[in-house]
């Protein structure tokens, strides 16, 4: 009988970068917001096809146990988990990425010293002040410690830009290193601007073009939310890459809500 060999990496339900790759490369992806603390839900996200899950732990109705269960759920599908923190703060960070997320989405930063502060929880060491530890799946339970090295390379760091403030450091942000994705959170940032959810407003359509032009600048993948299928495509076209079509909960109740309508249309 053969001695297993450690050095080789075995299945693994974690993503070792291939997302934050796909995206450098400017590749088009599609994804949706998991809010529903259910890990079932997440898998059925996951077999429908999307390219990443992002679990919410700013807004979404579970805590941080969920991206135990949703990781490699989610990973039988190939699908990689990326989670919004609840907040930038250095322990809540680790968390996710110990438990396996591909990439941390980092909520409500408007400065670009406040969004270097939060780059340094997504790296190791002398390059950050993420905690270290190898017993846990990052490391495939002290299998793989060779994955403290490799993490810097793999880790996706995507930065919500969601208030004026944050429009208006856009270029210092994107220029960042560590910064992979510039993501607009659409109710925020319209709300910020004086336009409560007026995607079309000029103020906000201004918005968005200036991240997408720091995006473009800086060789960063430039992200959005969006309601439906349709809308989705039409951002794909203008060069978005990182788009969420809705959460589980919108597209369930859309879908239930639709169906209801046609039963009930000629009753």
């Amino acid at each position: 009988m053969s001695a297993i060999n450690l050095a080789v990496p075995a299945a693994s339900p974690l993503d070792g970068g291939k997302l934050r790759r796909r995206l450098a490369a400017r590749e088009a992806t599609l994804g949706t917001f998991v809010g529903m603390a259910s890990v079932v839900a997440a898998e059925v996200c996951a077999a429908s096809g999307m390219d990443w899950l992002l679990v919410d732990l700013e807004h979404g109705a579970g805590g941080e146990e969920q991206v135990r269960g949703i990781v490699p759920a989610v990973a039988a599908y190939g699908v990689p988990t990326v989670v919004r923190v609840e907040s930038a703060e250095r322990i809540r960070t680790g968390r996710v990425l110990d438990l396996g997320a591909a990439g941390v989405m980092l909520p409500r930063l408007d400065t670009v010293e406040q969004v270097a502060e939060a780059l340094r929880h997504l790296r190791y060491p002398p390059d950050g002040d993420r905690g270290v530890a190898t017993y846990n799946r990052a490391c495939r339970f002290g299998l793989d410690p060779g994955a403290l090295d490799r993490a810097g390379d793999e880790i996706l760091g995507v930065v919500q830009i969601e208030s004026v403030r944050a429009v208006e450091n856009v270029e210092k942000i994107a220029a960042l290193d560590g910064v992979d994705v510039l993501f607009v959170g659409p109710r925020d940032l319209s709300h910020d601007l004086g336009v409560p959810g007026d995607v079309r407003a000029p103020s906000f359509v201004a918005a968005l073009g200036q991240v997408r032009a720091a995006a473009e600048r800086y060789g960063k993948a430039c992200g959005l939310l969006v309601n439906d299928g349709a809308a989705a495509a039409l951002r794909l076209a203008e060069g978005w890459t990182f788009v969420a079509i809705g959460s589980d909960s919108t597209l369930l109740g859309a879908a239930v809500s639709a169906e209801l309508g046609r039963a009930r249309a000629d009753v």
